[in-house]
């Protein structure tokens, strides 16, 4: 069926505009010549958004900057710039630890030990709880693979993930202020958790934890991961009960206003949801894209995060190719109706496609593709039939990371 390409180009130009509302870079920027620092800077990044976080805070503080370190995952670093600023960088591993992230955690504690007088700028995004580890004693690189795996298809919600990564980790749940010696750092995060607790972005490096016990205990796991947090828990002593002030300079609100804001610049009606999006990615998708078939007209916006849980030898995709999946499936046939989900940090799951965008010609497409969308989304494959479809979302590294962001546009 033929399908009008204006729909999809607005949702994609409506997309691209939310970004960089968010963008690493200019927020930081932002935020530094709005408070700057006196003195010597000793600057640490990391996450996702690290490199582009990094180009903020030179483009505010220049050389007052003497040196540090930027950790991110592969293809999101820019060694030659980060040389010209005289920082380090190190590509972790995401999302699931690697040798690179043993060796970011061995590194990061080497720079906060030879520090001096300078104030520490800690840039911290999404990404961080994979990216840079110091495991507690016993756990090497293949157990932490094995806790992250089982995490990432257990379907559960972010908060309780990041509560077992603290539990394992000698630096998160703000392990890490035990290595700053007391001193007060600058710490400017990007927000990809419900609720923008800065206790769960990059699992809470600088955000102590007290209630972690507990809030552990009433998690249901299995045997072999209780076993290896309870172990990991004697470690944790010394923590500080109180870390430092947390800024944060993105989140996805002010990705969603923006996405409003420029829908209305360009004259339609605009339906902001402010419910956040959780749940099974493929329910999740089927329930959004009815309520666009029954809604008005306009562009009707929401954001949040979905989980897959995952089959045991999952197929090529993420949460947001799966949810737009999921949407094609109850669209199909409807010339009035398209919709986008993408991570705003570029990637989608282990893929480095954004999600997707589909309108009711997607599944045809598929059918005569010879794809069929309920055992592609049962194999957790929605990625391959997208990519068949033409109806992946492709940005690259995004320079910011504010969870994923859903936009259907219906007209009249």
């Amino acid at each position: 069926m033929e399908v009008d390409a204006v729909p999809r180009r607005l949702l994609a130009g409506v997309f691209d505009q939310a970004l960089g509302a968010v963008r690493g870079r200019s927020v930081v920027r932002r935020a530094l010549r709005a408070r700057g620092i006196e003195g010597a800077v000793i600057l640490i990044a990391v996450g996702k958004a690290a490199q582009s976080m990094t180009e903020g805070a030179w483009d505010a503080l220049g050389e007052q900057i003497r040196g540090g370190l930027v950790i991110s995952k592969p293809g999101h670093l820019v060694p030659g710039q980060l040389a010209r600023f005289g920082l380090e960088g190190v590509v972790g591993g995401h999302p699931v630890p690697t040798a690179g992230s043993l060796d970011a955690g061995r590194r990061l504690q080497r720079v906060l030990d030879g520090a001096g007088e300078e104030t520490l700028l800690f840039l911290i995004s999404g990404g961080a709880s994979s990216l840079v580890e110091v495991p507690a004693a016993g756990l090497g690189r293949a157990e932490l693979a094995r806790i992250n795996a089982w995490l990432l298809g257990s379907g559960l919600p972010i908060e309780a993930m990041n509560l077992i990564r603290k539990s394992v980790s000698r630096i998160k749940g703000g392990g890490l202020l035990t290595r700053l010696g007391g001193r007060d750092p600058r710490v400017l995060a990007i927000s990809d958790v419900p609720g923008d607790d800065p206790g769960v972005i990059g699992s809470g490096l600088l955000v102590p934890e007290p209630r972690l016990a507990a809030r552990l205990a009433a998690l249901e796991l299995p045997d072999w991961l209780r076993t290896w947090t309870k172990r990991a828990m004697a470690e944790r002593t010394g923590i500080p009960e109180q870390g430092p002030e947390i800024e944060l300079v993105a989140t996805l609100d002010i990705a969603k206003d923006t996405a409003a804001a420029v829908a209305r610049d360009a004259g339609l009606e605009v339906h902001l949801h402010r419910e956040f999006l959780a749940g099974d990615a493929a329910e999740r998708g089927r329930a959004l894209a009815r309520r666009l078939l029954d809604g008005p007209t306009g562009l009707h916006i929401w954001g949040g995060e979905t989980t897959v849980r995952l089959p045991e030898r999952p197929g090529r995709g993420g949460r947001n190719q799966q949810l737009a999946l999921s949407a094609a499936v109850v669209l199909a046939g409807r010339d009035d109706c398209c919709l986008l989900s993408g991570g705003t940090d570029g990637t989608d799951g282990p893929t480095d496609d954004a999600g997707g965008l589909v309108d009711g010609g997607t599944l045809y497409r598929a059918e005569q593709a010879g794809f069929d969308a309920d055992a592609t989304l049962a194999a957790a494959d929605a990625g391959t039939l997208l990519a068949a479809t033409g109806d992946l979302i492709h940005t690259g590294p995004t320079g910011t990371n504010v969870m994923d962001l859903v936009l259907g546009l219906k007209v009249g």
